[in-house]
C-alpha cells in the first residue's frame, strides 16, 4: 500500500448521510410535535426584550444581517469580489452562518409553540437551501420586522 493511499481522508459520504439523517429526524420530530401540539396562542418568552414582538424583530434583523455577511463572505472566499480573501474569511463565513441559525431559533420556537404547524400552507412547507433560505429570510424581514419598525420605530430592549 502506498503512503498516499494510507493518508487519504475517509470518504465524506457516510458523514454527510448521517448529518442529513439527523436533520431529517429533527424535522420529522418537529413536524410530529407541531401536529399533535395544540397551539397555545400565548406568548412564551421575551428573553431580555420588552415584548415578544420586539424579540422577534431584533432576532430576525440580526439573522438578516448575518445572512448578508454569509453572502458577502462566500463571494469573497470564492473570489467573486475581485481580490483574494484573507485566511480568516472562511471561519467568519462559518461562524456567521451558525449565529444566523441560532438567532432564528427563538423565533421558530415561539411560532411553533404559539401558532402550531400548518401542514396545508405551502409557505410553511417551502424547501429551504442556501439561496432560498436567504431569499425567504429577506422576505420575512421585509414583510414583518421592517413593517413593524416603519410603524412603531425600533423596539426597545
Amino acid at each position: 500500500m502506498s503512503a498516499s493511499v494510507a493518508q487519504r481522508q475517509p470518504d465524506a459520504a457516510p458523514r454527510l448521510l448521517a448529518i442529513a439523517a439527523l436533520g431529517a429526524a429533527v424535522a420529522i420530530s418537529l413536524g410530529v410535535y407541531g401536529r399533535v401540539h395544540d397551539p397555545s396562542q400565548q406568548l412564551v418568552f421575551t428573553l431580555f426584550f420588552s415584548s415578544t414582538i420586539s424579540m422577534k424583530v431584533w432576532m430576525a434583523s440580526v439573522a438578516l444581517v448575518l445572512a448578508c455577511v454569509q453572502l458577502a463572505s462566500a463571494l469573497w472566499v470564492y473570489g467573486k469580489l475581485g481580490s483574494g480573501a484573507p485566511p480568516w474569511a472562511g471561519t467568519a463565513h462559518r461562524i456567521s452562518g451558525r449565529l444566523a441559525f441560532i438567532a432564528t431559533l427563538p423565533v421558530a420556537y415561539h411560532c411553533l409553540w404559539s401558532f402550531g404547524f400548518q401542514d396545508t400552507n405551502t409557505r410553511v412547507l417551502l424547501p429551504v437551501a442556501g439561496g432560498i433560505t436567504f431569499a425567504v429570510l429577506v422576505g420575512v424581514w421585509l414583510t414583518s420586522a421592517l413593517w413593524f419598525i416603519d410603524n412603531s420605530g425600533w423596539p426597545g430592549f
